[in-house]
């Protein structure tokens, strides 16, 4: 971790704390671009040429040539380095209940040496967004007002 920026988060809960090198911004930044990612579903229909009207332009949810939010959400993640990237799928590991708080180490160490392509394997897990704010609410943490003006 030499080189590193490393903060003690302290949630509302300051029994339980992490040191992390992955800021919680960053962290908020990916739960929303995954929110983003979760809520596009595949086109049914590529050649549907129903009116909008018609379908209530549910249409609109479909990713049949959209791929730049999950090209985004890929690069936001790449973009992190090591520590950062094993702290992240950590959390939604936390999020999942696979660990608890408790073992934010144990958890920390398993995913150094046995995930080798994190980006990738979040980017395969459904419902990442909601899995990595339930890892930030186990130490009290949330990206309430977190990228918000004011």
């Amino acid at each position: 971790m030499i080189g590193f920026r490393k903060q003690r988060l302290e949630g509302k809960d300051r029994s339980r704390t992490m040191e992390l090198t992955i800021s919680l911004e960053d962290v908020c930044r990916i739960v929303l671009r995954a929110r983003e990612y979760d809520a596009q579903v595949p086109a049914v229909d590529p050649d549907d040429s129903s009116n909008m009207a018609d379908d209530k332009a549910v249409d609109v949810l479909e990713d049949s040539t959209n791929t730049s939010v999950e090209e985004e959400l890929r690069s936001m993640i790449e973009d992190l380095n090591d520590d950062e990237q094993v702290e992240l799928y950590t959390l939604m590991l936390l999020g999942a209940g696979d660990y608890d708080a408790a073992e934010w180490e144990e958890a920390i160490a398993t995913v150094t040496d046995e995930i080798r392509d994190i980006p990738d394997a979040l980017m395969r897990t459904p419902m990442l967004a909601s899995l990595l704010e339930t890892g930030l609410a186990a130490f009290g943490l949330d990206c309430d007002g977190i990228g918000t003006a004011g």
